[in-house]
């Protein structure tokens, strides 16, 4: 059976071969006087490469990618998933009932946030996209799916307490490390061929 880190290890393997020869290939290129094509050896590709590296990885996709790992982890653990095709217990149904309130309160909070006249999370001319609240659309969403989670967790007794919330946020971020990775290199790789061809 493929597994994820099979995938992502492969996906890896080309990112760096493909890296490296960019790094080749666009050095060889600037050395025929190629117009247009940067070499990433030139000491003008390396101090890009050297003093653009953190701040080419501080991306929105970087973000939501750590967000969505934390509550995906946090959803998985709390049992939430496995009650939503059959509650249980007593305790699991109280706690999905409890949990279905709060997140008709959540959705609420949110609808009268973006929907209210001169809301807070509209825009400055009232639109809806782009706004404070298109650009946070995935951490809202993150946000609730742990805040569900946990409350669903902690009632039904899959979590202890907050150390366990706290240690599902982190078991999400540990299963989504390939992707991590992953996403390290093919940043790199884009912004590099970004610079190799754009002037």
């Amino acid at each position: 059976m493929i597994t994820l880190r099979r995938i992502v290890g492969s996906l890896s393997l080309v990112l760096i071969l493909a890296q490296v020869l960019l790094i080749l290939v666009s050095w060889l290129l600037s050395a025929t006087m190629m117009p247009g094509v940067r070499s990433l050896l030139s000491p003008e590709g390396l101090r890009w490469y050297a003093g653009q590296f953190t701040h080419l990885l501080l991306t929105p996709l970087l973000s939501w990618l750590l967000l969505l790992s934390m509550s995906a982890g946090c959803f998985l653990r709390s049992g939430l998933c496995d009650v939503l095709r059959s509650p249980a217990t007593y305790r699991e149904r109280l706690a999905l009932r409890v949990v279905l309130v709060l997140l008709i309160l959540y959705i609420g909070v949110i609808v009268l946030l973006v929907a209210a006249p001169h809301a807070v999370l509209l825009s400055a001319t009232g639109r809806l996209w782009p706004s404070p609240f298109s650009m946070a659309l995935v951490p809202i969403g993150a946000f609730g799916v742990v805040l569900v989670s946990a409350v669903y967790g902690v009632l039904s007794n899959h979590f202890g307490g907050f150390s366990d919330v706290i240690g599902s946020l982190i078991d999400g971020l540990q299963a989504s490390a390939p992707l991590l990775f992953l996403y390290l290199l093919a940043v790199q790789f884009y912004a590099s061929l970004m610079y190799v061809l754009m002037r």
